[in-house]
């Protein structure tokens, strides 16, 4: 009986197209604990392409008050390979593993990648820390349509309260909120 070709050899993944294994897309990339920032510049000493969400927050010492820097979201970093590289990236040191879905990696869909970076540019403009939640089941797909956070498109978070507007990222179930004027929110169309 002849066996499967394994999961990153040239033939490929077989419920997987194969302009995967060639066509670079952005994955998420779990590290181990508090080790984004090394792998993401390992990941990019490497040649690969990589992002990492941050928020700076001020921390009190003893003497002193600082800006910090933190990861959005923690334990991840965000890389742009093509599938034939897999094996690469998992040999950086402190990547865990990339996240997968059905026993392959799962690329990160543009648009979801967009409004994080379009949430972290907006909370850098505004200085408004963001809360994680957890991931939300669907609810009323929104885009922001004036101020810092134009353009940015995710879920609203109906609650008693302000209106807050979550954005996920699936590959990794996780999301973040933010709140904003209800006047600067517009329903999507599905």
């Amino acid at each position: 009986m002849p066996r499967k070709p394994s999961f990153g050899q040239h033939t490929g993944h077989p419920t997987l197209p194969p302009e995967l294994y060639h066509d670079p897309r952005w994955y998420a990339c779990r590290t181990r604990a508090r080790a984004e920032k090394q792998v993401d510049e390992r990941l990019e000493g490497q040649g690969f392409e990589t992002y990492i969400p941050l928020v700076e927050e001020e921390r009190q010492w003893a003497d002193r008050k600082k800006r910090v820097a933190f990861p959005m979201f923690p334990g991840y970093t965000f890389a742009r390979f093509a599938l034939k590289d897999h094996r690469e990236v998992l040999k950086v040191p402190g990547v865990v593993h990339v996240v997968s879905s059905k026993g392959a990696p799962a690329p990160i869909r543009p648009e979801e990648l967009a409004s994080v970076r379009r949430f972290a540019q907006g909370v850098q403009e505004t200085g408004r820390v963001p809360d994680p939640v957890d991931y939300l089941v669907p609810g009323v797909p929104i885009e922001v349509r004036e101020g810092p956070f134009q353009g940015m498109r995710g879920v609203l978070v109906e609650g008693r309260g302000p209106t807050r507007v979550a954005v996920r990222l699936s590959a990794i179930r996780a999301a973040v909120s933010v709140e904003l004027d209800r006047r600067a929110l517009r329903p999507l169309r599905q």
